[in-house]
């Protein structure tokens, strides 16, 4: 997990910036707060020194802060924690590099979800450690990790939990929890056991399991007695995990067994009519995440906000959403230390949002349309008290499927930044003499 470096001086371009010495580093200024770990919903300001969240209060003075930022009319959250991502690009067939999406996005903290196993572990660590976000991990209970589409179960030998339980105690402030996928697809004919497995590690750590959930076999059903309360089942609103009837039975006797549901978006993972159906059965998703990775990315999951518009879209509130997209996730791993809040003395971890209540059509991975009333569009993120900057994104790897569609928005996204970047940044007008001919 990536550590909280010490505070600069936030973003110096911000409009409203005001540059004084003071006692704290950043004041963002007349936000309307949403902070459902603290409780704290209305109009603050925050300030921010050394990295961690100093106060939060109605007024504070702005003549204590070396910088101060005007978010007024603007939504001030933690910032977002992803629990379902995979984030480690160029060394598996789904990772990414979570940078260039933090900083438009509002997500601080992404979890790695099994990305790596034992055997690329440490090489792992050693990418998440540079990069701007945090990213503690799950480890895959398979030490191959997740460098194919799928199979990395399918050989038994590589579910190692002696040497998983080793990796996993190697890397205590890294390593929040396992991961396993219980499909047919990852598993083949060994049915439960990669699951046991995980679980055996697990408890060994004392650490929580996340599982995915998809085509069986093995079903829920098959899953449920192996797993303890403050597990997570990934996915939890898969049409394909599903099946015809889009609610399985199984899923309630989870659910009130203790078993955390988390969204896991993906690329084939959520589908608006089970969510609707585990709604109305009263069993709203305890986190919601992106599942992102390098097919979801560009859609249908897209980034953390428009997957939070979808869950507004089927009804749930924003101060839910929000909570299951911050404090949730933090807690269902353990994070502590104020991760996914704005208490004072955590990490200063915050996203900036425009809250655009324009009605905003949403999809899900099998193309059903609904309406959310509103979304979140990102302003600014700052990580440790920092405004991420801004980072374009790699190239989309060539063995990405992509539809038409999507391949001329990225090229003309291409040349919407180009044109913005060839362009000389300001006119005459805007320029001074850096270095006058003749000197006093």
């Amino acid at each position: 997990m990536t550590g909280d470096p010490p505070a600069g001086t936030g973003d110096p371009g911000a409009t409203g910036g005001d540059q004084r010495t003071g006692a704290w580093d950043l004041l963002l200024t007349g936000g309307e707060v949403l902070d459902p770990g603290t409780g704290r919903a209305g109009r603050y300001d925050v300030a921010v020194r050394g990295g961690r969240i100093a106060e939060v209060d109605a007024s504070l003075p702005t003549g204590h802060a070396t910088e101060v930022v005007d978010v007024r009319g603007r939504l001030v959250t933690p910032g977002l924690v992803d629990l379902h991502t995979h984030v480690y690009g160029g060394a598996t067939y789904w990772g990414i590099d979570p940078d260039p999406v933090a900083w438009r996005s509002g997500v601080t903290t992404w979890v790695d979800a099994g990305s790596a196993g034992a055997y690329s572990f440490p090489a792992f660590a050693t990418a998440a450690a540079g990069y701007r976000v945090r990213v503690p991990a799950l480890l895959n209970i398979s030490a191959v990790g997740l460098v194919a589409p799928v199979g990395e179960s399918r050989e038994l030998a590589h579910c190692d939990v002696d040497l998983a339980v080793t990796t996993a105690r190697a890397y205590p402030e890294t390593i929040v929890g396992f991961k396993v996928r219980m499909d047919r697809h990852n598993v083949g004919d060994h049915g439960t056991e990669p699951l046991r497995r995980a679980v055996e590690a697990a408890r060994a750590c004392g650490l929580p399991v996340m599982v995915h959930i998809g085509a069986a076999p093995p079903s829920v059903a098959q899953l449920l007695p192996l797993l303890r309360p403050g597990d997570v089942i990934t996915h939890c609103a898969s049409g394909i995990a599903a099946g015809p009837t889009g609610f399985d039975s199984a899923a309630r006797e989870a659910y009130q067994a203790g078993i955390l549901f988390d969204i896991g978006h993906g690329s084939g993972g959520f589908a608006f009519d089970v969510l609707e159906a585990q709604l109305a059965a009263g069993m709203p998703p305890h986190t919601v995440s992106t599942d992102l990775h390098s097919r979801s990315l560009h859609g249908p999951a897209f980034d953390l906000p428009t997957t939070m518009a979808k869950m507004l879209a089927v009804g749930m509130g924003l101060h839910q959403v929000v909570a299951a997209a911050t404090v949730g996730p933090a807690r269902v791993l353990g994070l502590g230390g104020g991760i996914g809040t704005l208490a004072p003395g955590a990490p200063a971890d915050i996203a900036v949002f425009a809250v655009d209540r324009q009605p905003f059509e949403v999809v899900d991975v099998h193309g059903q349309r609904r309406t959310s009333p509103l979304r979140l569009v990102n302003e600014r993120t700052y990580r440790a008290g920092r405004a991420l900057p801004a980072r374009l994104a790699a190239p989309v790897p060539p063995w990405i499927p992509l539809t038409a569609a999507q391949r001329e928005a990225l090229l003309r996204r291409e040349r919407a930044v180009r044109d913005l970047l060839t362009s000389p940044l300001v006119g005459p007008d805007g320029l001074a003499e850096q270095f006058p001919r003749h000197g006093g």
